[in-house]
């Protein structure tokens, strides 16, 4: 199971991360393992970004870390709202930053510095509101495969 690829201790800061990215931002992060991916990865990210519901925030600012560790390929997917304002480059600058920590085996500390990078971009797209409400769960969704 994808959920045995990380500790404890690493999910519990995968989670941090997330939390940290998120109070200053109305935006929504989440993260999805599996250990395969059956399709193009974009297509699958795009499933699991529908099964998770997270086209159903308020602002339409939902982004989706998405990693098939045992395949070493990953997406990440934005949701229509903050699409429309970051720039096109964007997604793929923290998808580079990303893989240069893959690449060093460093699995966990990629995945929350792309929630991080993520998240301020949120923050400055999507200010945190005192009514903001927590719309989309923060821990890890992991994949049966």
């Amino acid at each position: 199971m994808a959920k045995e690829y990380f500790s404890e201790e690493e999910r519990r800061n995968i989670v941090q991360a997330i939390k940290e990215a998120e109070l200053a931002t109305s935006g929504e992060i989440r993260v999805h393992i599996e250990r395969h991916c059956q399709k193009d990865v974009l297509d699958r990210a795009a499933e699991v970004f529908s099964t998770l519901n997270m086209q159903k925030t308020k602002q339409r600012n939902g982004v989706l870390f998405y990693l098939a560790v045992e395949d070493h390929q990953f997406a990440i997917i934005g949701d229509a709202g903050i699409n429309q304002v970051v720039p096109d480059h964007y997604w793929g600058d923290i998808k580079d930053h990303m893989k240069d920590r893959f690449v060093s085996g460093q699995l966990t500390l990629g995945l929350s510095d792309g929630i991080r990078m993520a998240g301020a971009q949120l923050k400055e797209h999507f200010p945190y509101q005192k009514d903001d409400v927590n719309e989309l769960p923060d821990d890890i969704s992991f994949g049966q495969n």
